[in-house]
């Protein structure tokens, strides 16, 4: 955190956010290949499933203040991103119930797999890739349409990260995309723009078309030396899509 809280100061940024990752599901793991990570593999058991631990969250919230002390001319957002909360209701109302976070995002990264789940990358060779994105997309609608209490969607183009063709075509889904946009609109929650791959420009026109009304940016760094990357260039393309800051550098910028 304060490596990714230094890197903020030194781009000029006047607010940054930790959504820390909270799971409550278990997912299978690839043992070797592109998408294996050693950290995961060493959490996970004999059959390669991982079960994340919990949050420390009062850890968590002592870093925050730490960093907050040592960068006080940065304003610091405390957060989760909490992972398919729609299938894990009582859980996630536990942890939010205190209060602790001011930004909470809602992500979907696993579908059904077997007898448990797996992520995109883990079921494209397994099955038709198209079906794969397909059925991610309606997971994504019902993780919206759900009484899951999150503001933010977060990267409704995962899935694409992993894709296994050359290209991908976001045209080739125009139909699902727009459904879940359209969902997400409805539900009243903003689209984040993430930036660790970036984000087609026709999914945020098509999130404009189909009534979305906020956005949020995340770099979903990991590491330090990645906090804001691609920033500028999602900046420009929310502009131009009507987008605008918010009065507050932490705020959603609102159409």
């Amino acid at each position: 955190m304060e490596g990714s809280c230094a890197r903020a100061v030194e781009l000029g940024l006047p607010s940054i956010a930790f959504t820390e990752h909270v799971d409550h599901t278990s997912w299978y793991l690839a043992r070797s290949g592109p998408y294996a990570n050693e950290n995961h593999l060493a959490m996970a058991d004999e059959n390669l499933l991982l079960t994340p631990p919990p949050l420390d969250v009062d850890g968590y919230l002592d870093s925050v203040d730490r960093c907050r002390t040592l960068f006080p001319g940065l304003r610091i957002l405390t957060g989760v991103e909490l992972g398919q909360p729609h299938w894990h209701a009582a859980e996630c109302a536990a942890m939010l119930g205190p209060g602790s976070f001011e930004r909470v995002l809602g992500s979907q990264h696993c579908l059904p797999h077997e007898s448990g789940f797996a992520e995109p990358w883990l079921l494209y060779p397994l099955r038709e890739p198209a079906s794969v994105m397909r059925d991610y997309l309606a997971e994504v609608v019902r993780l919206v349409n759900s009484d899951a209490a999150f503001e933010v969607l977060a990267h409704i183009d995962y899935a694409v990260r992993s894709w296994p063709l050359e290209t991908f075509d976001p045209e080739d889904f125009e139909e699902e995309f727009r459904y879940a946009l359209r969902a997400t609109a409805r539900s009243g929650r903003a689209l984040e723009v993430s930036t660790r791959i970036p984000m087609h420009a026709t999914i945020l026109r098509w999130w404009r078309e189909e009534g979305g009304g906020a956005i949020s940016f995340g770099s979903d760094a990991h590491q330090p030396e990645l906090v804001a990357h691609g920033f500028r260039e999602a900046a420009d393309l929310a502009d131009a899509n009507g987008f605008r800051r918010g009065r507050s550098p932490a705020d959603l910028w609102i159409r």
